[in-house]
């Protein structure tokens, strides 16, 4: 592993399932995230994912990548185009710094009409699991 190695593309179909799902698991409860009416009344064209949902896309992303044994140390995100049915989200990352055994990921998550997600994650790997 070197900074500017590229993780792989993982392409994320963005379902009614999974929006829903995400944030009841989530425990978040906000109508925007499960009524498509309420999401027009609020004057988005459909429901759309929330952060939590998100925050655990990109951690899933990255650890899927360094193995079973990597930690996650640090998530830091920004939202930006909503993630709404019948979309896919795309993420990729960049190792963009290397300490010892930790390293930093700049991670992006765009679909159909911009970048979803933007944001840094910080990952601790065990001896011997450094790809």
């Amino acid at each position: 592993m070197a900074v500017g190695d590229e993780l792989p593309p993982l392409r994320i179909p963005v379902t009614r399932t999974l929006i829903v799902a995400g944030a009841l698991a989530s425990r978040d409860y906000q109508d925007v995230h499960h009524d498509p009416e309420a999401a027009r009344a609020k004057g988005s064209p459909d429901i759309f994912m929330n952060i939590l949902t998100t925050n655990g896309l990109v951690g899933r992303y990255v650890t899927d990548h360094f193995g079973p044994f990597a930690r996650l140390r640090g998530v830091a995100i920004r939202l930006g185009a909503p993630n709404r049915p019948g979309d896919t989200m795309t993420l990729t990352g960049t190792v963009v710094a290397l300490d010892g055994d930790t390293a930093q990921v700049r991670v992006v998550g765009a679909n159909t009409i911009g970048h979803h997600v933007t944001g840094t994650v910080t990952v601790t790997l065990a001896e011997g699991e450094r790809r």
